[in-house]
């Protein structure tokens, strides 16, 4: 007698179910939610402070709660696209193995999951335990966080430059959102740095891709990414290091321009460009080899980027820490 599990991906073991919803949600994909943090810690100094006198761990716990509601937003949204791209995910040697793809979570699963995501994030972003009008203004970005998606999965996923910047656009309104929450007002370093350094991994994601796939066969990055027959290596690699190093020259001007950092005549947070400098030069070495097609996926596993990575927050946060005080070791 034929095994029905086999024959229907809905018949799918409960646990294996749960197990592929979980994959669905893309959990390591939430570690991008963590630029929802970066304006309230930049913006500590003045929050713990007169006139303002918050508690640390306030500012803090409100901050998180907002980059949940966004890491579950975002998950749904990774859910709709999944849908929108089973098709295209089959021919991808990695996605292929995506839950809907593989066809372990059926299409209408799939959507029941996604709309349940969604639910969830507005609902942690209303309880989010600020005034009503912030609660709101949240909400507002989330709003409209989802609607850029669908716009990108649905027309600007398929128009070349606009794709990558629709992407970007998602990382400014995750900052515009953690600022919203504790109500700082982001600079305009935070969001051009944050625009630039996401269209980085945007098109460094679009050129792993291309190197990935040129094992396949000519046209396997086409066939998988319709954009992709737009783009050529050559422009992409060009892309992918003027954005490097528009970030890098924009993240130095911000070091140079903070004077709350100097002590003995020498700005401390200097220090941080190191770190910065070799994690994305290291990443462009590693897209550009085809080693990683996920920038993400690029952070996590490859030592000498999380090393980089480590490095740039434990400098930062001790920094941070000695300006917050008033205190410089010596």
């Amino acid at each position: 007698m034929p095994d029905a599990t086999a024959s229907h991906p809905e018949a799918i073991p409960s646990r294996g179910l749960a197990r592929s919803l979980v994959r669905l949600a893309r959990p390591r994909q939430w570690v991008k939610s963590g630029f929802v943090l970066v304006g309230p810690f930049y913006g500590l100094p003045d929050l713990l402070h007169e006139p303002r006198n918050l508690a640390f761990w306030w500012v803090m716990g409100v901050a998180a709660m907002a980059a949940a509601a966004f890491a579950l937003a975002s998950s749904g949204c990774y859910v709709f696209n999944d849908l929108a791209d089973r098709e295209a995910d089959k021919l991808h040697p990695r996605k292929c193995r995506r839950p809907i793809a593989a066809g372990h979570v059926s299409p209408g699963q799939a959507r029941l999951f996604g709309l349940f995501l969604y639910a969830a994030a507005a609902a942690i972003s209303l309880a989010i335990p600020i005034e009503f009008n912030q609660r709101l203004i949240v909400l507002a970005i989330l709003v409209i966080y989802v609607l850029k998606e669908v716009a990108y999965s649905n027309y600007f996923k398929h128009k070349v430059v606009a794709d990558v910047m629709s992407l970007s656009l998602g990382f400014v309104l995750r900052v515009g959102a953690g600022c919203a929450a504790v109500m700082v007002v982001p600079s305009d370093w935070l969001l051009t740095v944050t625009f630039f350094l996401s269209m980085y991994l945007a098109f460094g994601k679009r050129l792993g891709e291309r190197r990935t796939l040129a094992a396949t066969g000519d046209g396997a990055a086409a066939a998988h990414r319709k954009v992709q027959e737009r783009y050529s290596d050559t422009s992409l690699e060009m892309f992918v290091a003027v954005t490097a190093v528009v970030t890098l020259v924009i993240y130095t001007l911000y070091v140079q321009e903070v004077s709350e950092f100097y002590t003995h005549g020498f700005n401390l947070l200097w220090i941080t460009v190191i770190p910065t400098t070799y994690g994305l030069l290291r990443s462009f070495v590693l897209l550009d080899k085809g080693v990683y097609d996920d920038p993400t996926e690029l952070a996590l596993r490859d030592r000498g980027c999380r090393a980089a990575g480590a490095a740039f927050v434990v400098l930062t946060i001790a920094l941070m820490a000695a300006r917050t005080s008033g205190k410089w070791p010596w």
